[in-house]
């Protein structure tokens, strides 16, 4: 569970002093930030993996009684729902309250929905779950940001303090599916939520006490908005308003009425639509060159390609998360598995494998080209569920034993770290120059859309079996593989061409804030682009 990223920014902020290495050779505001994000992925990642279990299940039992199929597109559209707020907090740190605030007024207020879940009732729940994303989207894109500030550019400590920042992450999201999972067990979801809150308090306790030892970094705005600017950012949200409100009112038309199904819809159809319109604003900008023009369109396949990977993997808290409960044989050894556990299987291959992967790209000199890796990362994805359609059909009339869903892990981790390390570096290198500020918002939206697709999917073949569900969308996916794989060539070389430009201007100042056009994310400090570089948006 891991974060891909730019080269960061310069830091806005004053770096730590150099001289500080309190925390394995780094400043000790890396240990305050380590431990922050563990703390906030553990509590995130908990509770995201009982919730299909708790929507889904009877109200004798504790549950919210919804029917697997709506429960199941909840959740995927829930992880959308994160991704777009994500955008929103990038934008609000960038231009109006700051990195720090906004982590600190997100953690407080997943903090709020943790406490909120804790509390049986419909109402209470949804309160809870709408605050995490809320939250989420407010502290996910710039804590990572922060990491970037404690240092100097040039300083050769930037990329291991990323490694050691991931390496949190995954921590947390590893320990996470144990922890709560055996609390549900014993007393119930609301005991496991009861976990998840803890853990997001133990990492606001963390994150304030040790703001000392951050020194400036996050306390800037780096790009506030002007008295001049203040029209056009009405002129924007006042957009956003009514595209949210076109998209509810098209989901209302096709639902007939008001319900989860309206949240559902609406969230799919906007995660579906602002990146097309985002990459056709981008086309036909006129602050866009001839040059640049093209790279756009060479983005085009790697972004599907990034939609359709997210799409596969992040069905472990939707269909996969279902067929660990009803179709795998929980008796290990003796010893009932819950099926939470599962969730644990990908931060725990990231850990073993990542530095096989650093190692091997070390070796290779960072090849295959990034256009590749694009190809093997969703090959790798396709084959997991065509692997797991295989062993649904094997297995149809028996549980499936616990080995099918590890595999079925494993390679999509392999495939992860393939497509996710240099998926925000593509995207940052091929964003025409006017946008490279909202380069992050354009890689989360990647995902954002991919599960958006997936709600959409998984409502539209409810009744259909397992081994048809998943062999269909592998044949997809490893169609579009080979698709891609033809066109590499062609987008290799328009990155090859923007990675010499980046090049020559490596020695000029950094890019600032995004275009007056479009919408800005956060860009700096969001990791390494190096072959051991951290991967994946869902961190």
């Amino acid at each position: 569970m891991t974060h891909s990223g730019a080269v960061p920014a310069e830091p806005a902020g004053r770096p730590v002093h150099d001289d500080d290495r309190g925390f394995f050779g780094h400043p000790r505001g890396l240990m305050t930030l380590f431990t922050t994000e563990m703390w906030e992925r553990f509590s995130y990642y908990g509770m995201r993996a009982i919730l299909l279990y708790y929507l889904t299940d009877t109200a004798a039992n504790g549950g919210l009684g919804f029917d697997t199929t709506t429960g199941e597109a909840f959740v995927a559209v829930y992880g959308t729902s994160v991704y777009l707020l994500s955008i929103v907090g990038g934008w609000l740190a960038d231009r109006v309250i700051g990195a720090r605030r906004s982590v600190l007024w997100g953690g407080l207020i997943i903090a709020a929905g943790h406490v909120l879940l804790t509390i049986p009732g419909y109402g209470f729940s949804m309160s809870g779950i709408a605050c995490v994303a809320l939250g989420t989207g407010l502290l996910k894109p710039n804590v990572s940001s922060m990491v970037g500030e404690l240092y100097a550019r040039d300083d050769e400590r930037r990329d291991p303090a990323f490694s050691i920042f991931y390496m949190g992450i995954n921590i947390g999201s590893f320990t996470a599916p144990f922890l709560v999972g055996i609390a549900e067990r014993w007393g119930g979801y609301h005991a496991g939520f009861s976990v998840a809150a803890v853990g997001m308090g133990i990492a606001l306790v963390f994150f304030v006490l040790g703001g000392r030892y951050l020194g400036d970094a996050g306390t800037d705005v780096p790009n506030p908005i002007t008295p001049e600017e203040r029209p056009a950012v009405i002129r924007l949200g006042l957009v956003v308003v009514g595209a949210i409100l076109v998209a509810t009112a098209i989901a209302v038309v096709v639902a007939g009425g008001f319900g989860v199904d309206v949240f559902i819809d609406a969230t799919s159809y906007l995660a579906l639509a602002v990146p097309v319109v985002l990459l056709t604003v981008m086309y036909r900008s006129k602050r866009v060159t001839d040059i640049e023009r093209p790279r756009v369109l060479a983005y085009i396949p790697l972004f599907v390609a990034a939609m359709l990977f997210w799409m596969i993997f992040e069905q472990a808290a939707t269909t996969l998360a279902t067929f660990a409960k009803e179709r795998t044989d929980l008796d290990l050894w003796g010893i009932e598995l819950s099926p939470s556990f599962f969730q644990s299987i990908n931060p725990a291959s990231i850990i073993l494998l990542a530095p096989v992967f650093a190692w091997i790209w070390t070796r290779t000199g960072d090849r295959p080209p990034t256009a590749y890796k694009f190809v093997i990362g969703l090959a790798l994805a396709a084959t997991s569920f065509l692997f797991l359609s295989a062993a649904s059909a094997h297995f149809s009339g028996t549980l499936a034993p616990p080995w099918v869903l590890v595999t079925v892990y494993v390679i999509q981790t392999l495939g992860e770290l393939c497509l996710s390390p240099v998926g925000l570096a593509a995207t940052t290198l091929l964003a025409p120059k006017a946008f490279r500020g909202q380069a992050m918002a354009l890689w989360f939206l990647a995902s954002a859309a991919g599960q958006a697709i997936t709600a959409q999917t998984i409502e539209a073949t409810e009744g259909v079996s397992d081994t048809a569900y998943f062999g269909w969308i592998g044949v997809v996916a490893m169609v579009f593989a080979g698709i891609l794989l033809l066109l590499a060539p062609w987008v290799t070389r328009h990155i090859k061409h923007a990675d010499e430009l980046e090049r020559a201007a490596a020695s000029a100042a950094p890019e600032g804030a995004a275009g007056d056009e479009g919408f800005g994310g956060s860009e700096g400090g969001q990791g390494s682009t190096g072959p051991g570089g951290p991967a994946g948006p869902k961190a």
